[in-house]
């Protein structure tokens, strides 16, 4: 008869997620992740498996305690355009008071490990489609209750969308400044209006 678990295995995940989130996952070796979660070394293999199946499951629950929370919090209780405005100024908010500098693990892994590893960037690329899935479904509801701009598709829209979230966490790695995120959606907030242009007034010669 197996032995029961002596260890909060979701607490221990969280751990691995603050260690790997940290040093990335090449630099986070078995031992550190052991000592982070306060388990044995064998304990961590017979839970969890090796440090690759380890990542999987620490970043799918990153995935799902960040963004995929803020989609099912967001999406359902707001209109489509507020929705989508609220979903990056929490990006905006947590980049400003990410103190360490950790940035998103999403795309830590991103740039580190998928590129090397086809499970790993697997799930970076379907984790990508989930969001922009998630644009593109506020951009259709607002275009069809007339609060988004039609001038350009639902698609092209929520593929900028997609790339302003990615650009507001890596340049918030580097240059965490209000000002400068803030900037950088202002625009594409006024790109989804959908307010007809004031034409401009015939010079009278």
């Amino acid at each position: 008869m197996a032995r029961p678990r002596e260890f909060d295995e979701a607490a221990v995940l969280d751990a691995a997620i603050e260690r790997f989130w940290q040093r990335g996952y090449e630099a986070t070796s078995v031992r550190d992740l052991a000592d982070e979660m306060n388990i044995a070394g064998a304990s961590l293999y017979n839970a969890f498996g090796d440090k690759r199946s380890l990542y999987e499951r620490a970043l799918n629950r990153y995935l799902d305690q960040t963004f995929r929370e803020r989609i099912r919090r967001l999406e359902p209780s707001l209109p489509p355009r507020e929705a989508i405005v609220a979903f990056l100024q929490e990006i905006i908010k947590r980049s400003l008071t990410d103190k360490q500098r950790r940035g998103c693990m999403l795309v830590n892994s991103a740039i580190e490990s998928a590129p090397h590893d086809s499970k790993f960037l697997e799930i970076v690329a379907t984790f990508l489609d989930e969001v922009e899935s998630f644009f593109f479904r506020c951009v259709s509801n607002g275009q069809r209750n007339g609060s988004i701009t039609k001038a350009h598709s639902a698609e092209d829209l929520s593929k900028s969308l997609l790339g302003i979230l990615l650009g507001i966490r890596v340049l918030a790695r580097v240059r965490p400044e209000r000002k400068l995120l803030e900037g950088l959606v202002r625009p594409v907030f006024g790109l989804l209006d959908n307010t007809p242009s004031v034409p401009r007034r015939k010079t009278v010669q």
